[in-house]
């Protein structure tokens, strides 16, 4: 494990595999460093690339601050692009890939994005979340009722059925989601005014660098719409959609189409090795 500290002083842990050009993985709610498919896709990429796979704030073994601010995460990105000799790419997953965006718009030297999923409302006509969903989550964190936090996310944030949120509190990475479920306000905060329409090609022209945007063939279509969207709105995108993956991809799946998107120099292309 390494660390660095952030621009309010923060410190952020950090695991660093592999030698080559530097990608950070960005994970979304829920996830840490020591996750296991953060780890297994750091260990995929190791091969080809200099991978830097961190504890976001208030997870794992990163400190945090008294108040949230998104600012603060890409303050934190900022800090592991300058480990990188001060250039990487970025991989983010669902809240993680909006935080990459955010990033990258903020003007960090992001040479190239992979987007998985990341969640924006394309159709206002399908299931939001309701509209005191913020409140009642910080009202549930603040409470301390960790369970209670990470259901209502599931549930009424991400659209996960109870039912199977129920058969979920029985498995015993649970647990491993009740330590961490006093940053879900950090993700509803990152994901921002993404929950209220579509993206917009004026809000994200910031976002030069090339971006792969992509989305699981067995998601559901709220989350491919939400790709197509982001492709549509981002000045130098391209869409890619993984066949037989779901919101919770295959890393060996995801791992091929990173190593071929981000090896590769612009206008050129190369197989995977």
């Amino acid at each position: 494990m390494e660390t660095v500290r952030s621009r309010d002083g923060t410190t952020i842990a950090f695991d660093r595999l592999g030698d080559g050009p530097a990608v950070i993985l960005v994970g979304g709610a829920f996830s840490y460093r020591d996750f296991p498919k953060m780890r297994e896709l750091a260990e995929l990429l190791a091969s080809r690339f200099s991978v830097i796979n961190y504890d976001r704030r208030g997870r794992g073994d990163s400190g945090d601050a008294a108040a949230y601010d998104v600012r603060r995460e890409i303050e934190d990105l900022h800090a592991l692009i300058d480990t990188a000799d001060g250039a990487a790419s970025l991989w983010g997953w669902s809240s993680g890939g909006t935080l990459a965006l955010r990033a990258a718009g903020a003007g960090l030297n992001v040479e190239k994005l992979a987007i998985y999923e990341a969640p924006f409302i394309v159709d206002k006509s399908s299931r939001l979340p309701p509209p005191d969903f913020a409140e009642r989550l910080d009202g549930l964190v603040a409470a301390d009722r960790r369970s209670a936090a990470v259901r209502y996310y599931m549930t009424k944030g991400m659209g996960i059925p109870p039912a199977v949120v129920g058969l979920m509190r029985l498995a015993p990475f649970w647990s491993k989601l009740k330590a961490v479920a006093h940053t879900l306000p950090y993700d509803w905060a990152v994901l921002g005014d993404a929950m209220s329409g579509p993206p917009s090609a004026d809000e994200w022209a910031p976002v030069t660098a090339p971006t792969l945007v992509m989305a699981g063939e067995k998601s559901p279509a709220q989350l491919r719409d939400s790709a197509r969207a982001l492709a549509d709105a981002l000045p130098n995108a391209e869409h890619r959609t993984l066949a037989g993956q779901s919101h919770n991809p295959s890393m060996k799946a995801i791992a091929p189409v990173l190593q071929e998107f981000f090896a590769v120099e612009t206008g050129a292309r190369v197989q995977p090795g």
